[in-house]
């Protein structure tokens, strides 16, 4: 006999019962710690997300190695009591590190979703509380060497091929599959780009949408040489000089008044002894390669931009220790390794297993590391002769002098030989390439991820969007960004699958740079007076020295986050969190030699007003002075009143 359809005010009855049945079951659940999602009983997290689980997925899903990987991953249920939208994954960059470890940029960045999307964030396998890779030697070693990674790769046997992106997008797969989630929208930053689009490539239909912010391609012509990395970072120097009215007004580019302080390191390498911003005391090797660091490594980002031209143009003069310090910061900061080395917060070797297995380097990985050592020199030699400024203004040997996993060409020449599946490197069909909404962001002034290779990734990708965030740098819709316009575009591409009014990508205003570091305030270009000035050309000096004191602070306050940082010249300053930006206290902090501040200064972040007041002690007499200036706004001025060797003082200068 047919069944007669129930009619509809008996079906809504029925369904009314049926939620509220799962309604009642589900709050006993949720009581008792227990989240019952698609197969899987999430519990309540130790960490700061509230429900987490652990998947056990096969190593090799072809069986031919046994055992399995625990895959970790955090769930956050949508806020609203109507059904969920979808679900927004987030994956982290790196590689080495866990995506759960970013949870609060992933929050802040889904923020104005979570009501109606619930977030998943999965630590991929080898990363974080997914079985970490803890090749010890490699992981707490002075510096990474080919033979620690070498000998990384032997340490895990026949697992050595099973960490590729390929098997981590899989096992994300997996999750979905235990969770009954069919498809989600995929956020992914830096290499988590790259993770994104081998997902997208083996799993597109599980893809509503894709974001790839800060594209890393997964190939291209002459890829394993990486040609946009070198082009990209002499045109963010160059770029900035040109926007920045005291630099342009120096004749040449960037790359031109840098020139001579590289001709010197060459010819007169040291060593020294050199303090950093946070007031670390490192060995230095002080040459070419040193400036490659700062030039290539971008970290910290704002200031090797802010500061590189000028320091170079100050070494070239024999003030050796603005260049120094951004050396020293430079090479603190490259070394994705945590102090404490560990790899479940940063993985070395599961960063050697990625970067040696899936993309295309200058030999083949199937051919034994002795033969490959050959091929290698022979490749170098090759290129050595045919593209010499393939890394210009550096040689090739320069270039290869650098951390290896910043000079990528040598990191993977004594990994063991490629076995087994997948393939390395990764290689995908122009057809496999999915039919979905692509958003690409890229940094105008990133060559960590150039802008080429943000237009590299959308070529595959039929309906891929790019956009290029000016004056930025690597990394645009998280937290860290230099504006908010990025995060804004994510949000609206990812609940409408368009980005909308896209005008604030090209008004984010340029880095200001310092126009000159100086010893002495009088070497500086004096503030303009304002009415009700009393104060001299001495002292509209010092009030330039002071706003360059102030934002130097700033800087590294911006760079390194809460706690002690050290003057140029000597003093200090602490640094506390507040909501948005920091709050300096500045002990005798001395950017020039003869002005040294103490105060307070309280910076709002990105946007807001800068107000500092700073006791000063200056060639020009000591007193208190108040400053202020807009951040995010470009062309901005700071204003300075107080009084300064017993004179009123008053005066305007391009905010520093």
């Amino acid at each position: 006999m047919e069944k007669q359809p129930i009619a509809r005010s008996a079906r809504s009855a029925v369904f009314g019962a049926l939620l509220a049945l799962a309604g009642s079951t589900l709050a006993a659940r949720e009581a008792a710690g227990e989240l019952l999602v698609g197969k899987l009983a999430l519990h309540r997290c130790a960490s700061a997300a509230p429900w987490c689980a652990v998947l056990e997925r096969p190593l090799d899903p072809s069986g031919a190695v046994a055992g399995t990987v625990p895959v970790y991953f955090e769930y956050y249920p949508h806020t609203a009591p109507a059904a969920a939208a979808g679900t927004l994954v987030a994956t982290e960059g790196g590689p080495g590190y866990p995506a759960t470890d970013s949870r609060a940029e992933y929050l802040a960045l889904f923020g104005p979703l979570r009501p109606r999307y619930d977030v998943l964030i999965m630590d991929n396998r080898g990363t974080g509380r997914s079985g970490a890779i803890n090749c010890k030697e490699l992981q707490n070693a002075a510096a990474l060497t080919e033979g620690d990674i070498g000998a990384c790769g032997r340490s895990l046997g026949a697992a050595a091929p099973l960490y590729s992106t390929a098997l981590a997008a899989d096992d994300l797969a997996g999750v979905l599959d235990a969770l009954a989630i069919e498809r989600v929208s995929l956020y992914g930053d830096s290499y988590g780009s790259y993770f994104a689009q081998v997902f997208a490539l083996r799993h597109g239909a599980r893809l509503r949408a894709l974001v790839l912010d800060g594209a890393d391609p997964l190939d291209g012509p002459d890829f394993p040489w990486y040609p946009h990395y070198a082009p990209a970072m002499r045109d963010k120097f160059n770029l900035a000089c040109a926007r920045s009215p005291a630099c342009a007004a120096l004749g040449g580019s960037s790359l031109d008044h840098i020139a001579p302080a590289l001709e010197l390191l060459r010819s007169h390498p040291f060593e020294a002894t050199v303090r950093d911003g946070a007031g670390r005391t490192l060995q230095l090797g002080v040459n070419a390669t040193a400036l490659a660091i700062v030039m290539f490594g971008g970290s910290p980002a704002l200031s090797t931009v802010r500061e590189t031209d000028a320091a170079a143009r100050a070494f070239t003069a024999g003030d050796t220790a603005p260049l120094l310090r951004l050396m020293a910061e430079t090479a603190g900061s490259v070394d994705g390794r945590d102090p404490t080395r560990n790899p479940a917060i940063f993985s070395a070797g599961l960063a050697a297993a990625v970067s040696c297995l899936d993309p295309p380097q200058i030999f083949d990985m199937y051919l034994p590391p002795a033969q490959r050592l050959a091929a290698r020199d022979a490749a170098i030699a090759a290129r050595r002769a045919e593209a010499p400024a393939t890394y210009a203004p550096f040689t090739l040997d320069e270039y290869r002098a650098m951390p290896l996993d910043y000079a990528f060409i040598d990191q993977c020449v004594e990994w063991p030989a490629t076995t087994g599946s997948p393939p390395s490197p990764l290689r995908f069909s122009a057809a496999s390439y999915p039919d979905t909404p692509v958003l690409i962001i890229s940094g105008e002034l990133d060559d960590m991820t150039p802008v080429a290779d943000g237009e590299a990734a959308a070529g595959h990708f039929r309906r891929a969007h790019h956009v290029v965030i000016a004056n930025s740098f690597h990394v645009n819709a998280l937290p860290q960004a230099r504006s908010a316009c990025g995060a804004h575009l994510v949000q609206r591409f990812l609940e409408r699958l368009a980005t909308g009014d896209e005008r604030c990508a090209r008004l984010v205003p340029a880095v200001r740079l310092v126009p000159a570091f100086a010893r002495h305030a009088n070497e500086l270009a004096a503030a303009r007076a304002l009415p009700g000035n009393r104060a001299g050309s001495e002292s509209l000096r010092v009030v330039t020295a002071a706003l360059l004191t102030a934002e130097d602070a700033i800087a590294r306050a911006a760079e390194n986050g809460a706690g002690k940082g050290a003057g140029l010249r000597g003093g200090s300053f602490t640094a506390s969190a507040t909501r948005g930006g920091y709050r300096l206290v500045l002990h005798e902090l001395r950017w020039s030699e003869d002005v040294s501040a103490s105060g307070r200064i309280e910076w709002p972040g990105r946007t807001g007003i800068v107000r500092a007041i700073l006791f000063l002690e200056s060639p020009a007499g000591s007193g208190t002075v108040e400053l202020s200036w807009p951040e995010g706004v470009g062309d901005a001025h700071a204003t300075a009143r107080g009084r300064l060797g017993g004179r009123t003082l008053a005066a305007r200068a391009s905010a520093p």
